[in-house]
């Protein structure tokens, strides 16, 4: 969880950094050969909270870096369907989030299987891509539910228009929406470590 913490943190804030210094250290510290004081270790609730936030750190730099993709080149907004499939340019935005943070979560799970197994790169991508495209298509369903309830209505009722990257507000309400996308894909984790297609981390 150490590695991951700079990135949980953007989308948890506060309560992931309490997480972190609360049960993350500990179970850290057992995997290094010290006690665990907090009885974590088999606990399937901490198992899955490690591999949803793994999770979200892939989604959640992936969708910075498209988010700022878009706003220097927003050409590519039209290439992927604004204007002339979509009204709505934040349907090309999604697309393009989804897009990066799928390459972004699968690549972060790639270096974390491959590593632990010592898999050829072929079988350690197919892993990769069992063990987190369903967890990342959840994250971003969640996400993009409470992103399309901000600027379909809440921006739109109280502020005239959809907010953009370059605003505060568009990056708090972001942040509420990456807490829906963790919510979405918990259960999607906890079944996929359940059924053995996801390593506890």
């Amino acid at each position: 969880m150490d590695q991951w913490l700079p990135l949980t943190t953007l989308f948890g804030s506060v309560i992931w950094a309490a997480i972190y210094f609360t049960w993350g250290r500990v179970a850290s510290a057992h995997e290094h050969g010290r006690k665990n004081t907090a009885g974590l270790e088999g606990s399937i609730q901490f198992a899955v909270l490690k591999a949803a936030s793994h999770c979200g750190a892939g989604c959640t730099l992936g969708d910075i870096l498209a988010e700022g993709l878009a706003a220097v080149l927003p050409g590519i907004l039209l290439f992927l369907g604004w204007q002339h499939i979509f009204i709505e340019r934040t349907f090309a935005i999604w697309i393009l989030d989804y897009i990066i943070a799928f390459v972004v979560g699968i690549a972060f799970q790639y270096f974390s299987i491959q590593p632990m197994r010592h898999l050829p790169v072929k079988a350690a991508l197919i892993r990769a891509l069992k063990a987190d495209a369903l967890s990342i298509t959840a994250w971003q369903v969640g996400m993009y539910g409470l992103m399309a309830v901000a600027q379909f209505w809440l921006f739109r009722t109280f502020f005239g228009g959809d907010a953009v990257a370059a605003q505060p507000e568009f990056w708090f309400a972001m942040q509420l929406a990456m807490l829906c996308g963790f919510v979405t894909s918990y259960p999607v984790n906890w079944l996929l470590i359940r059924i053995g297609v996801k390593e506890r981390m």
